[in-house]
């Protein structure tokens, strides 16, 4: 049986923490931030943590994680 893949674009966007939920960045945050105010680009900063209904697909895309 050979190794499974990881999907390389899914590895550059999330990281697994220690106790075993999925860290990924905040999106609108990128591009066209002139219009957007300071206080919603304030609460973009940082990580989100992955929600649970979308954790079973992110882990099948990072099987050795």
């Amino acid at each position: 049986m050979p190794k499974m893949k990881t999907k390389k674009s899914a590895a550059k966007r999330f990281k697994v923490r220690a106790g075993g939920s999925i860290k990924r960045s905040q999106a609108f945050k990128r591009h066209i931030l002139t219009k957007k105010t300071t206080k919603n680009k304030r609460q973009l900063r940082g990580v989100a943590a992955v929600h649970a209904s979308d954790m079973a697909s992110v882990r099948a895309m990072l099987p050795y994680a």
